[in-house]
């Protein structure tokens, strides 16, 4: 076949755009696929997909990684799960699922959108909770609220870490931070306001990860931070610079999340039903915002591809499987 044509993201300066590819054709084209997925730095947008079913979704997860995750077998609520296939979880503000948007974020003078951290409360990468993280997710816009309402931010993490001094890069190289979930009773307001953390089984447990990664097939270096309410602030962020919300490694964190989402570094996505949006977990944080869930329905579909997560995690078992005879406790999980 011949040779995918991908052209540059409009108004950013990282990702790459496919348009009118079928299904068929984009599985045809794995290989030159995963090698637009990395060229772009890790966001790839596919236009047009008008008709993906479920089993469409799984199979184009498929070609980014050896695993695409079974959504029954995490920590996340039964609600959003899709009834037709347990590869795929459903976003949607409709019932069952009743997923809310973000609270509305002050705009600028201009009127335009603000993407920065903290004015947008929702900066993340998925499930950096569990060990090994999630490599790449694919998010496909089945119905979207109109262009200007509901859009999804992505910040280049390996383009922000680049950016900072030497100095800088080498210190935080040597830092691990603590993420967790938000529904354990960890968050900043969890803290400040004295609330007990929940009980945990040991696979509901935070985990540590490195506050920079090296992508393993690229070999760039990325900054992986969350905002705090996906971190331990109980017993970090950044454990080695202090505990709580007012520690050293917490005002750290602020930091780097306010360095990473300049607008230079960000990409904001305006959805068009038939979009999928691969992005890669490992070098970049997304962020969803708001639209009005009064007047307009939104329905989106999440396929997550795990098993390549670097030489650091090599050999490690899934932290947030349960062990035999242990229950799993349902939990919440934001997109």
């Amino acid at each position: 076949m011949p040779e995918l044509a991908v052209s540059a993201l409009p108004e950013a300066a990282f990702g790459g755009l496919v348009e009118g590819v079928p299904t068929a054709e984009l599985v045809a084209a794995a290989e030159d696929l995963r090698a637009a997925f990395d060229q772009a730095g890790g966001l790839l947008v596919l236009r047009g997909l008008l008709d993906l079913a479920p089993g469409d979704l799984v199979q184009l997860a498929s070609l980014f990684g050896p695993e695409v995750e079974n959504i029954r077998q995490t920590l996340t609520a039964e609600r959003f799960f899709h009834p037709d296939h347990p590869c795929v979880m459903k976003l949607a503000n409709t019932p069952p699922v009743s997923h809310p948007p973000p609270p509305a974020a002050p705009r600028l003078a201009g009127g335009g959108l603000d993407v920065r951290h903290p004015q947008q409360t929702n900066w993340h990468t998925d499930q950096s909770y569990r060990r090994p993280p999630p490599d790449v997710t694919l998010l496909y816009g089945r119905i979207c609220p109109p262009a200007d309402q509901g859009q999804t931010l992505f910040a280049d993490c390996t383009a922000a870490f680049a950016a900072l001094e030497e100095a800088e890069q080498a210190r935080l190289q040597s830092l691990s931070a603590l993420h967790a979930p938000r529904w354990i009773g960890r968050t900043p307001e969890d803290v400040r306001a004295g609330r007990p953390p929940h009980p945990l089984l040991p696979h509901q447990y935070p985990q540590p990860q490195p506050l920079v990664r090296v992508h393993p097939s690229t070999g760039r270096p990325a900054l992986y931070i969350c905002q705090a309410e996906q971190m331990d602030c109980l017993e970090g962020p950044i454990p080695s610079l202090g505990a709580g919300p007012d520690s050293a490694g917490a005002a750290l964190l602020e930091r780097l999340l306010c360095h990473a989402t300049q607008p230079s570094f960000v990409y904001t996505h305006a959805w068009q039903a038939g979009d999928l949006v691969i992005a890669d977990n490992r070098c970049l944080l997304h962020c969803a915002t708001w639209y009005d869930a009064e007047t307009h329905a939104r329905e989106m579909w999440r396929a997550t591809v795990m098993g390549r997560p670097g030489a650091e995690y090599a050999g490690e078992p899934k932290s947030w499987l349960p062990k035999p005879g242990q229950d799993i406790m349902q939990g919440m999980d934001h997109a």
